[in-house]
């Protein structure tokens, strides 16, 4: 299956009219796409279109419109994009209470070697284990959210395009035992991924090519822009990879200056902004959003 391309994203301002509609396209799609394991465990099976409403989304919620950060997010999604005779997979581990998201977790460390797709029954079926993304794995702690891919001999992808060949998802987990028979639609729309590309859900090049961000201050460590070059929103960030966990106080300093000076501009010319809050968490670049809003009379 071929890499997502440039030339197939859509600008943040048509993307902007277009995601409604989009978004309902590909939520239905994904449900043809996704299977629950057991109680704790769900898969989501990607392709180009799949990976491509990631990307898109991904840009318009960052306002991500320069060509070089729009290669960025592709560079990262297209490590996804399943092969040829592969399957691709974003594994979500579901804990909805609060309190058990660590314990849970910590009980699931190790789940990298015990996701299998069994193709058949009995004596003559046959077991593919998820190779998981080495990147995500530590040895005494996992995340709720992991990539793997089934890579299948081409025999196992010849008996998995054919229906009546029965195939499941199984975890044998020392404390995570569970399966899940394919659905019919499920196993249908993954044997079409083994064959072809999928139906575009989104017409590619239906916009001009996006416009470059503005900048208004530059400096060796942290920079102002305006992604885009809209007048409404406004971005302060680092310049070199950073958490807010790992700054050391020079740069930080100098940021706090970057978003002091950006808050004035913006506010003189639209009368006042919000800046949305950063999000702190291990791997997020230091960044954050100023957005415009108009003075209440």
């Amino acid at each position: 299956m071929r890499p997502l391309d440039a030339s197939e994203i859509v600008g943040l301002a048509r993307y902007a009219e277009l995601r409604a509609a989009y978004r309902a396209r590909v939520i239905a799609y994904k449900r043809s796409r996704r299977l629950g394991v057991g109680d704790r465990v769900s898969l989501v099976f990607e392709d180009r279109e799949t990976l491509r409403f990631q990307v898109q989304e991904m840009l318009f919620v960052e306002r991500i419109s320069a060509p070089e950060r729009v290669q960025d997010e592709l560079d990262v999604y297209n490590e996804l994009v399943p092969g040829a005779d592969e399957l691709s997979a974003t594994l979500f581990v579901e804990i909805t209470e609060p309190g058990r998201v660590k314990p849970e977790l910590d009980r699931l460390v190790g789940i990298d070697e015990h996701v299998l797709l069994e193709v058949g029954s009995g004596a003559g079926a046959s077991s593919v284990r998820a190779d998981f993304d080495p990147r995500q794995l530590d040895e005494d702690r996992i995340s709720a959210v992991q990539y793997l891919r089934f890579r299948l001999p081409a025999a196992v992808a010849a008996r998995f395009a054919d229906s009546s060949v029965p195939a499941r998802i199984r975890i044998d987990h020392p404390d995570y035992a569970a399966a899940a028979e394919l659905p019919p639609d499920v196993r249908a729309s993954l044997a079409a991924t083994l064959r072809a590309e999928p139906e575009v859900l989104l017409p590619a090049g239906s916009a001009a090519p996006p416009a470059p961000d503005a900048i208004e201050h530059e400096t060796a460590r942290v920079r102002v822009l305006r992604p885009g070059g809209a007048p409404d929103h406004w971005v302060v960030e680092a310049r070199e990879p950073c958490t807010l966990l790992d700054a050391d106080a020079e740069l930080l300093a100098e940021l706090a200056g970057a978003l002091q000076l950006a808050a004035r501009r913006l506010a003189a010319s639209a009368g006042a902004c919000r800046i949305e809050p950063l999000r702190v968490q291990e791997g997020s670049p230091l960044r954050w959003h100023l957005v415009a809003a108009r003075r209440t009379p």
